[in-house]
């Protein structure tokens, strides 16, 4: 089995296919509470110990993070702190399920699945939304929800934004498994 991560500091998206690369389970692990790398490392060290008592995992694919800043969206501290939190996913994903995760290149998982995309500047839609709209198209996916409780659209039942991270999770352990299988 494979399990694929999106992994941010605030949410990890957790996408774990079967052998046929079918989904056995997508979802999220929230770690917005947790200030520190290290009590972030702890909340996703149990999740995926949790995953490893549960299925048998042969392959881990973890989204890479991004390695240059891009216009008015990443600081080099935001940078740094990422590359320090995708090496301590990898590093417990080779303790945990004894695997030696493979990171990949979120252009390249992406063109693997012929997601195709354009610039915000073009469309006027970034490019995380364009690729959670051909996800949520392409699996028919249905997303966790919830009721907005306050504001000018109370009452209103909304995708939650993590189903994003679910998203990215599926495109990366999905694009890992085609890229598997052509070896």
């Amino acid at each position: 089995m494979i399990v694929g991560l999106d992994a941010s500091t605030s949410t990890v998206g957790i996408c774990i296919l079967d052998k046929k690369g079918e989904i056995v389970q997508n979802y999220f692990l929230k770690l917005k509470k947790q200030k520190e790398l290290c009590t972030k490392g702890d909340v996703l060290k149990d999740e995926l110990e949790r995953i490893q008592s549960k299925y048998d995992i042969t392959q881990v694919f973890i989204e890479d993070y991004a390695q240059r800043m891009a216009r008015g969206t990443s600081s080099a501290q935001t940078i740094t702190r990422l590359a320090a939190w995708n090496g301590i996913c990898q590093y417990l994903s080779y303790q945990i399920f004894h695997v030696q995760p493979e990171v990949l290149n979120v252009a390249r998982a992406r063109k693997t699945l012929q997601i195709k995309t354009q610039s915000k500047k073009k469309t006027g839609i970034p490019v995380k939304d364009q690729v959670f709209t051909w996800v949520t198209k392409h699996l028919n996916a249905q997303w966790p929800t919830k009721i907005l409780q306050s504001g000018p659209r109370k009452g209103q039942e909304v995708i939650l934004e993590e189903a994003k991270d679910m998203a990215d999770a599926w495109v990366v352990a999905k694009a890992g498994y085609i890229s598997s299988q052509t070896l």
